[in-house]
Order: structure tokens, then sequence, then C-alpha cells
């Protein structure tokens, strides 16, 4: 049995080329660890200087629990985009699905939000995964989300 392919990093600039993403809706920073199709962690540093924070809330600025998630389907459309192969790049990613979602903690300024990705499913086009949301290895969030990748 051949092991899986690893991919070490994918930096900001090659998010970019993958993702149709761009400031201020781009929610990731990096993604690590991946490992083919199965799994990756995916990278968000929370600063004060996000315009979510303007209204979310002033006074005692949380990072939006949607926005968490939306991070996961990000990082998950890294993986699944970069582990397509054939050198083709899908022209989008669609989200599909978010089940199970539960919030375990509020995320805050300063935190760096770890997205611990794994498949659970793939079917075609469509993929599903299970996510962690980690601030300091504390599970923050979690989600099972689906996404398809078209052409």
């Amino acid at each position: 049995m051949q092991s899986p392919i690893a991919i070490e990093t994918v930096d900001i600039n090659k998010i970019l080329q993958t993702l149709p993403h761009r400031y201020p809706f781009l929610l990731i920073d990096k993604v690590i660890d991946i490992r083919e199709d199965h799994s990756g962690i995916g990278i968000k540093n929370v600063t004060m200087n996000e315009p979510v924070f303007q209204g979310h809330f002033p006074e005692r600025p949380v990072f939006p629990g949607v926005l968490v998630i939306e991070g996961m389907a990000q990082t998950a459309g890294v993986i699944g985009i970069l582990s397509a192969g054939n050198g083709i790049q899908p022209r989008a990613v669609y989200f599909l699905t978010i089940d199970k979602c539960k919030f375990r903690k509020p995320v805050l300024p300063g935190d760096t939000i770890e997205y611990h990705m794994r498949n659970t499913s793939r079917r075609k086009t469509m993929w599903w995964f299970h996510g962690e949301a980690k601030v300091n290895g504390v599970v923050v969030a979690e989600a099972d989300v689906g996404a398809m990748l078209t052409d």
C-alpha cells in the first residue's frame, strides 16, 4: 500500500491561487500538514484589526462563530482542490452542508485558530469533512461540512 502524499505547507500565495476568496472574506492564512485528500490543518491568526470587530462586539470583541465555520470550509476547499490532481483546478467550490455544528468557547482577538479537517466521505465531486476548530489545543467549535467542486 502506498503512503499518502504529504504537502507540508500551503502559504497565503498558494491559497490565493487556489480559492476565489479575498479580503475581508479570506479566513485562513495557511494550511499545514495536508495528507492527500484525507486531512489538513488551516491556520487563522485573529487580530483586532479585522473589520468584523467594528460591530461584533465593539466593547467585547468576539470572532463570529459563522466565520469559524467558514474557515473550516475554506480549509476543506484547499485540501479538496489541491488533491483533485490532473493539473485541472476547479472553477468554484460550493458549500453544500453544515451538520452537527457546536460552538464551545468564544474566539477572541489575539487567538490563533487551527482548523483540523478530516475527510469523512467523497462521492465524485462532492466532499464531506469533519472539522474541529482549536485555540491553544482546546476545541472551540466543531462541525461536519460538505462541499462540491465544479469545473
